[in-house]
C-alpha cells in the first residue's frame, strides 16, 4: 500500500493525495537523513516515523 492510494481510498482528491504523499516522503527522508548524520537517536527516528504515519494514515 502506498500513501497516495491510501489517501485516495479515504476520499481525498488525487491532487491532495499527491501532495500528502510528497509531504510524507520529504518528512521521512529528512528524518532518516538526520539519523544518518547522528542528529537524532534511533528511538527518535522510530518515534518520528510512527507519528508521521499516524498523522497521514489515520
Amino acid at each position: 500500500m502506498t500513501i497516495f492510494s491510501d489517501c485516495v481510498e479515504r476520499g481525498f482528491t488525487p491532487l491532495r493525495s499527491e501532495i500528502m504523499a510528497a509531504y510524507y516522503v520529504a518528512e521521512r527522508d529528512a528524518t532518516t537523513e538526520a539519523f544518518d548524520r547522528g542528529l537524532i537517536t534511533k528511538a527518535e527516528l522510530e518515534s518520528k516515523q510512527a507519528a508521521l504515519a499516524a498523522r497521514l494514515l489515520t
